[in-house]
């Protein structure tokens, strides 16, 4: 594997180790709370970030189709925190055997996003990928302290 792919790999594996972190102590009612309206919980924020990851990585990169329906991931209720880290496993499994097969050239290779029919090259959807891991890895930071205060 290109050592593009094997660093991209290793900072994808560390924003889901932190969430596995996250999750290993937070309280079953904790996953479904939500701290206001128009608010998701970390149940549904988990479920979204690793189905926009097979999405953008399979479905736009990779030209694999999942059939993601986006809307459902925001409906979740009642997965434990197994579930969930099956999920981010599931996920980051998915995306070692994807990228195994690119080349540092389908970096540059455009796909069409099958919804919206923008145009986005293999690179872009990686740094996408990294982005919104991220930032959804900082909103369940911040939920774990907004449970912690909740009282």
């Amino acid at each position: 594997m290109e050592q593009f792919y094997v660093d991209f790999i290793e900072r994808l594996h560390a924003l889901h180790s932190d969430l596995h972190q996250q999750l290993a102590d937070f309280p079953p009612e904790a996953l479904d709370w939500s701290p206001g309206p128009e608010m998701n919980s970390v149940a549904v924020i988990i479920t979204h970030l690793t189905g926009a990851e097979r999405f953008w990585l399979g479905d736009v990169a990779a030209g694999e189709p999942s059939g993601r329906i986006r809307s459902t991931e925001f409906e979740v209720k009642n997965l434990s925190a197994a579930d969930l880290s099956a999920r981010l496993d599931a996920s980051l499994d998915y995306t070692r055997n994807v990228l195994s097969h690119f080349t540092l050239d389908d970096l540059a290779r455009e796909s069409t996003e099958p919804h919206h029919g923008k145009t986005f090259t293999a690179g872009w959807c990686l740094l996408h990928v990294l982005e919104h891991t991220a930032e959804h890895t900082g909103h369940i930071q911040l939920m774990r302290q907004l449970w912690a205060q909740r009282a």
